[in-house]
Parts: C-alpha cells; sequence; structure tokens
C-alpha cells in the first residue's frame, strides 16, 4: 500500500521549548513510510462553551476541520497534577462539538507521554486513555510509551541523542503504523455529550 495517511499530532504542552514537542518532532522523524505526522496546534483554541456552538470561533472551526480530514490522531502529553494539561482536555472537547458532529470520531489513535520525573507521565497517559473510548477513537493498547527522564533525551537543538530510546520509539512508530492500517475502516460513529 502506498497511501500515505496524515496522522494529526496533539501535544498537551504550550512552552516553547516542551519536552513533548521534542518527542512529537522525534516520532515524525522515526514514523515509517506511509505516517505522515503534522502538529496541529492547540494553544490559541477558546475555551469551550456551548453557548457559542451555533456561531463557534474561526479557531474551533479550523481546528474541527483538520482534525476531521486527518486519518489517525497522535496525542503526545507531559503531566500536569496528575492528569492532562488543562489545553489539551479543552482541545479534546472542542473536536468532540457540536453535538452529533465528532471530528475525532472513528480515527484510530496513540498515546505517548514523557516527563522529567521517573514515571513518565504515566497518570496523564492513563487518564488520556479515557477520553478515545467515548470519542470512538481505537486507541492502541500495545506499546505503551511512558518516557520517564525525559529531559536529560535532548540535545540543546532538540534532537534525540538517546540511542536506547531511539530504538523503542522507531518500534513503538511501526507498531502505530499497523494499528493506523488495521484499525483505517473504523465505523464512523458520532460520539457525544451534553457538557453543559
Amino acid at each position: 500500500m502506498d497511501e500515505t495517511r496524515d496522522v494529526a499530532v496533539i501535544v498537551g504542552s504550550l512552552r516553547k521549548d516542551s519536552i513533548n514537542r521534542k518527542v512529537a518532532n522525534a516520532l515524525a522523524e522515526l514514523a515509517p513510510q506511509g505516517l505522515k505526522l503534522t502538529i496541529v496546534e492547540i494553544g490559541r483554541l477558546p475555551s469551550y462553551n456551548q453557548d457559542v456552538d451555533d456561531e463557534p470561533p474561526a479557531e474551533w472551526t479550523a481546528f474541527r476541520e483538520r482534525i476531521r480530514v486527518a486519518d489517525a490522531v497522535l496525542f503526545v502529553t507531559p503531566e500536569h497534577n496528575r492528569s492532562v494539561p488543562a489545553a489539551l482536555k479543552n482541545a479534546i472537547d472542542v473536536g468532540s462539538r457540536p453535538y452529533g458532529k465528532s471530528a475525532w470520531s472513528g480515527k484510530p489513535g496513540a498515546v505517548v507521554s514523557a516527563s522529567p520525573g521517573a514515571i513518565g507521565g504515566f497518570g496523564a497517559n492513563h487518564h488520556l486513555r479515557q477520553p478515545p473510548v467515548f470519542l470512538n477513537v481505537p486507541a492502541m493498547a500495545q506499546p505503551e510509551a511512558y518516557l520517564g527522564g525525559a529531559d536529560k533525551l535532548f540535545d540543546a537543538a532538540g534532537k534525540l541523542i538517546n540511542d536506547g530510546t531511539r530504538k523503542f520509539l522507531q518500534g513503538f512508530m511501526q507498531a502505530f503504523a499497523a494499528w493506523v492500517a488495521a484499525s483505517g475502516n473504523a465505523s464512523q460513529s458520532p460520539a457525544d455529550r451534553d457538557h453543559s
């Protein structure tokens, strides 16, 4: 199969020098042929409020359309207070609305978490696996990806310098490519809920 799959990458950290953005860039470089990873920015999305769904902000509309045309989604996130960053949760909510028109539905996905801490964002990783169940995003179960001590994995230019991590992430992306291919025909049933 020569078709290139478009993977929307959602980075949970908004920080310019984000470790997770570096991880996302490394994943893009290590992706096998057939996957094209592109970071979809979430920092300028206004907070979700159902009251303005009839006349949504332009940022919401653009984000929803970008997710809608993607073939798959990859979440790369730090851990904030044992959960996901607020900006990431907001992006998930924005993409899931308006009711009956979720942009996420049917897109195969995966989660990677990275942190300077030893457990590699384990709490955020597992919290982030909950919304996809409801949103009809079949999330890859294995291999799991928690990158601890991630602040030591990159050089000053943001390039991955740890060979063991490189090998692991390469294997992760190969597994994800197979997951995307196997899940490509997932049903597109809407997954929505009143967010009042």
